[in-house]
């Protein structure tokens, strides 16, 4: 079992920058790769972007590609979302996923947290 808890997430103006974290608990946290989604009102989930042990595996969705970073820490069982420029259009809750594979797929995503809000304001 892995359990993860995100934090960071708030109220945070049009332009305006956020850094969302994801600590893991439980099983060997690098032995995943580690996703992170959102989902917005009325709206199906989205991936974000994964990330493997190294920072060479990373992979993003085009819609957030150049505006938002993944990246870990394996000392410390956690991974990042820094999020830049942000837009009201990113309103959600973002949840941080484990994998045993690189995917965007969230099916392959065995374990969850329970997400961190974030609003952005026009």
């Amino acid at each position: 079992q892995v359990q993860l808890v995100e934090s960071g997430g708030g109220l945070v103006q049009a332009g305006g920058s956020l850094r969302l974290s994801c600590v893991a608990s439980g099983r060997t946290f690098s032995h995943y790769f580690m996703g992170w989604f959102r989902q917005a009102p009325e709206k199906e989930r989205e991936f974000l972007a994964t990330t493997g042990w190294s920072a060479g595996s990373t992979y993003y969705n085009d819609s957030v590609k150049g505006r938002f970073t993944i990246s870990r820490d394996n000392d410390k069982n956690t991974v990042y979302l820094q999020m830049n420029r942000l837009e009201p259009e990113d309103t959600a809750v973002y949840y941080c996923a484990a994998a045993e594979i690189k995917t965007h797929e969230e099916h392959y995503y065995d374990y969850w947290g329970r997400g961190t809000r974030v609003t952005v304001s026009s």
